[in-house]
């Protein structure tokens, strides 16, 4: 099969397509013909190396953290999928791999695919809407009523979460740039603040749940519109020692992981508000619950632009440019 393919970490060719083995087929595992996937920020910090001390891949690797497409085998204690089902997933994290045209994945990280959906729009789905799920509904158990800050509103994440915290019965706030601020509302958002020209901290408060997208560069600012009792949970950093001790990454990486948020932490409880960090994990159960939801209307992927497999180097490229509205896609087949 053909996969792009890193060889070291911030290598100066990239990633390079060429021709590797099929993955082999599991007792557990489902073997997935690709027809799209995503590109994510995710994808260039493995590629760079960023998560290299907790992530411990093995070279040469296949990047990609979600996919779309048809099952073509199955392993022998396969039970909940069967060959030409359409599903979607984002892979376990020592399983990446989806900048190919097949993938063996664990049926625990599969959902069927939305019926509602083209391959395409699922594709953008798995990472984004799980972690929205994993910050909103597992950590933060957001309730009807409360107020949900959500940063960069028109990003991956922001697109869903905004989505989700409305089924949730939340009021949202986010932040996305000027040209953004129209549709963004039109997702659900209460408020839309634009950065561009709004200061959020002079103009929110009362927020029950911030979500940080911003690796904590505006913590300061968010801990000062959370009330006390609230939470601030950052997806991109900085880490926490709960984030080594669930990946059992041992007590070096729990104790850098104390550490790298004990500043962070400290302000919080000044203020009574606790700090969480997320790291999305795979889970074929939460996202058959997020199957439902797009299925039923209430949560619509919003998709940038679709790339030709050919180009998923330039559709990474375009992600790290900062300016996509939602997901950038690419169709494999």
């Amino acid at each position: 099969m053909k996969a792009f393919v890193i060889d070291s970490y911030k290598s100066k060719e990239g990633m390079v397509l060429r021709d590797v083995a099929t993955p082999k087929v599991g007792d557990g595992d489902v073997l997935v013909e690709i027809h799209a996937t995503s590109a994510n920020l995710l994808d260039a910090k493995i590629r760079d190396g960023v998560f290299k001390p907790a992530l411990k891949y093995k070279l040469p690797l296949i990047l990609g953290n979600d996919l779309a497409g048809v099952v073509k085998a199955v392993g022998s204690r396969v039970t909940r999928f069967k060959v030409g089902d359409e599903v979607y997933a984002r892979p376990d994290k020592d399983r990446i791999g989806t900048f190919a045209e097949y993938i063996a994945v664990a049926e625990a990280d599969l959902a069927l695919k939305p019926k509602s959906l083209t391959m395409e729009e699922a594709a953008s789905v798995p990472l984004v809407a799980l972690t929205a799920w994993q910050v909103l509904v597992e950590r933060a158990h957001l309730k009807a009523g409360q107020t949900a800050f959500i940063q960069a509103g028109s990003g991956g994440v922001g697109t869903i979460a905004i989505q989700l915290a409305k089924h949730l019965g939340a009021k949202v706030v986010t932040t996305t740039g000027t040209s953004n601020v129209g549709w963004v509302k039109d997702l659900g958002a209460d408020r839309v603040i634009d950065y561009r020209t709004e200061r959020f901290e002079t103009l929110v408060s009362g927020v029950d749940v911030f979500l940080d997208t911003q690796e904590g560069k505006e913590a300061d600012k968010a801990l000062s519109v959370i009330k006390p009792g609230g939470k601030l949970i950052g997806i991109s950093g900085p880490l926490d020692a709960r984030f080594a001790e669930d990946n059992d990454l041992g007590l070096l990486m729990k104790v850098v992981g104390f550490l790298m948020s004990f500043n962070l932490r400290r302000k919080a409880k000044a203020r009574g508000v606790t700090y969480d960090f997320v790291f999305m994990r795979a889970q074929g159960e939460q996202l058959g619950r997020i199957t439902d939801l797009i299925d039923a209307g209430a949560i619509r992927p919003v998709v940038d632009r679709v790339f030709p497999f050919e180009q998923t180097p330039e559709a990474l490229a375009h992600v790290e440019g900062g300016r996509a509205k939602g997901k950038v896609v690419i169709k494999v087949k």
